[in-house]
């Protein structure tokens, strides 16, 4: 079942559209006997190449957001233990701090990724908890924890930095916007530009089987179409292949506080 529904979800307005366009086509090509036997090895070349292409391109772009946001959580939880573990006196005070930065990351980061396009005030509050992560560190220092122990949890912050700019720029930049339009522009052209080649197979074969193919190719290309739109932003939670950017609270019972 699960199986179905998410086929379905590939289904949209598009479909319909570039289905009806191609069944009408070829209807009208029938009727005024335009009937052309059309090499099909042109639809791999001129449409699915280029639709494939952007689907591999989005699929590595998922995979390193994936990647990037692993290590983000990963570094992010050694500078709570940092904050817990290394601190002389034993406070309390420094991993609670850390932990309420590590909340608001985290929640600013999925605030900014879920929207259409970044906001310039969701990108400075992130930079601002990483600097309030900054001013933690040196009240580490204040707290007498040594000097090479303070350095290694600004690598901790560094690398943290790191992976939210390749995210940042997975988030901003996509695949090529100029293949994007021709595979946009030839797949709505198809049904018409294919039109003789389906008037041809009703011609030589059953009337309705033009039709049939027609349809067929049409639910496939664009089918493809809206896979590769789906993993195009990998942090929309629109697609069931998106990253999961909701993990503030699963993170905040790790980052317990206790010794």
């Amino acid at each position: 079942m699960n199986v179905i529904k998410n086929f379905l979800k590939l289904l949209n307005w598009q479909t319909a559209i570039v289905i009806s366009l191609s069944i009408v086509a070829t209807y009208l090509c029938i009727t005024f006997d335009i009937v052309v036997e059309l090499p099909t090895g042109l639809v791999g070349i001129a449409i699915v190449f280029p639709i494939v292409f952007s689907i591999n391109a989005a699929y590595r772009r998922r995979e390193e957001a994936l990647r990037a946001f692993a290590s983000l959580k990963a570094h992010s939880v050694a500078l709570f233990y940092a904050h817990r573990d290394w601190v002389p006196n034993n406070s309390s005070e420094h991993p609670k701090r850390i932990k309420e930065l590590i909340k608001s990351l985290l929640e600013s980061i999925r605030k900014s990724f879920i929207s259409e396009s970044e906001k310039e005030a969701d990108f400075q509050q992130i930079y601002n908890v990483f600097s309030q992560m900054s001013e933690s560190m040196e009240k580490l220092r204040a707290a007498q924890v040594s000097g090479s122990e303070i350095s290694r949890a600004n690598q901790y912050l560094r690398s943290i930095i790191i992976e939210y700019e390749k995210m940042r720029n997975i988030f901003v930049y996509r695949t090529p916007t100029a293949l994007r339009a021709y595979s946009q522009v030839f797949l709505t052209a198809f049904p018409i530009l294919f039109a003789p080649y389906f008037a041809d197979l009703s011609d030589k074969h059953f009337f309705s089987l033009g039709f049939l193919v027609a349809a067929f190719y049409s639910l496939v290309l664009v089918s493809l179409d809206n896979i590769q739109e789906e993993l195009e932003n990998p942090f929309d939670e629109v697609g069931v292949d998106d990253v999961d950017l909701n993990v503030a609270e699963q993170y905040q019972k790790v980052l317990t506080g206790e010794n």
